[in-house]
């Protein structure tokens, strides 16, 4: 670590990494998040940072030596929308929005690659520390790159990480190709005419309609699609106009669905429309689909994937680095980073007693914020080598 005692600097990251806990900011409204990393970033020395990217992003830049390429390094800033169980002294002061995914774990272990590399180098050209807001909603990234960051800050490849639970501390996991899905969301909003519980045949109301098509909808999966494609669709809201003693006119089902091919993603919906259609007029009711499309799938380059196996060789102990055994359906914004760059995304422990992510529980382990520095540090070192 070339003069930084680990010890104090892992001391250090926790003080951080608490105070954005205890502090967490919705996306796009990072403020103080924003300005508590682009003033660590000052602090370190680094040669260029902005703030205001994309609404709240911060970039810093950091120059060694007279190589011309570029590498990216990649961080989560917000929050979610959960209101905080814990105890901890440094749990959410925010009423109703907490640090559930560990973007706060995510931001520190980047401030520390970021001072690790200005006090030490090691490096031949420029690395871009990207902090970017808004990740859990699926906008963060693509307005950091409507608001020219490939034009302003180019760099030619991406690297980023995600705690994982369950996985213990210490362990390091990724895979070439697919990793994570695209997700789609909709809203089927049902119309009829609502009326007495007593004198449902006076009407047509929309509640049994809704039902019947929540059945149906799980068609698209166990019988329209192949079985080799990857998708979910799930229903996770159902809401009506109605009461205890009167029937629905108007309802609406919401959800999501995942998939990692835009052709499975197309067929979903195209399924999903014939499906609520049919089951509106069985019913003698109108049915209307809402479908956006708000992750991409998220593709690790092959190349990259050897290099991060290779980087992570200096980082983790021998058996504690593995193969991601298949691709997750949850979703990720840094896919959007890989329509214009090759990249990587690898996973890194948060141990194996650790709360689901997005879970009112949930904590980051700070035995993990280490790892993820000197992770950061060993892929930019690798690929910028002297």
């Amino acid at each position: 670590m070339a003069g930084l005692d680990p010890e104090t600097l892992k001391h250090e990251m926790t003080g951080w990494r608490r105070d954005l806990h205890a502090h967490p900011e919705f996306g796009f409204e990072e403020k103080r998040t924003a300005a508590f990393v682009a003033a660590k970033l000052r602090e370190f020395g680094l040669d260029d940072v902005v703030e205001g990217i994309g609404g709240t992003g911060v970039l810093g830049t950091l120059k060694r030596g007279s190589g011309n390429r570029a590498i990216a390094l990649r961080a989560d800033m917000d929050a979610l929308r959960i209101a905080e169980q814990s105890t901890a002294p440094y749990r959410s002061g925010n009423p109703g929005i907490m640090h559930a995914c560990g973007h706060d774990g995510h931001t520190t272990m980047l401030l520390g690659a970021a001072k690790l590399l200005a006090e030490a180098g090691g490096f031949d050209g420029t690395v871009r520390f990207i902090f970017q807001p808004a990740e859990e909603w699926g906008r963060g990234a693509l307005a950091m790159l409507d608001d020219g960051l490939m034009e302003r800050f180019p760099f030619d490849e991406i690297f980023g990480l995600h705690n994982m639970p369950g996985l213990p501390v210490g362990h390091f996991e990724t895979r070439a190709g697919p990793v994570m899905s695209a997700e789609d969301n909709f809203e089927i909003v049902l119309r009829g005419l609502g009326g007495h519980a007593a004198r449902p045949h006076s009407g047509q109301e929309t509640l049994v309609a809704t039902c019947a098509l929540v059945v149906n909808l799980q068609t698209i999966v166990a019988r329209r699609l192949s079985p080799a494609d990857i998708s979910v669709v799930s229903v996770t809201e159902l809401v009506t106009d109605g009461t205890r003693n009167a029937l629905p006119g108007l309802a609406r089902i919401l959800g999501d669905a995942r998939s990692f091919r835009p052709e499975v993603s197309a067929e979903i919906e195209r399924q999903m429309r014939v499906i609520a259609e049919g089951t509106a007029a069985a019913y003698n009711v109108t049915a209307v689909v809402n479908y956006t499309r708000e992750f991409v799938a998220l593709r690790n380059d092959a190349e990259l994937v050897d290099a991060a196996f290779a980087a992570a060789k200096n980082v983790f102990k021998p058996g504690s680095i593995a193969l991601a055994r298949e691709p997750m359906t949850a979703s990720e914004d840094f896919a959007r980073f890989l329509d214009h760059v090759p990249g990587c995304f690898v996973f890194l422990g948060n141990g194996e007693a650790s709360a689901p992510l997005h879970n009112p529980t949930y904590d980051f382990n700070d035995e993990g914020l280490l790892f993820g520095a000197n992770f950061h540090v060993a892929i930019a070192r690798q690929r910028l080598g002297i």
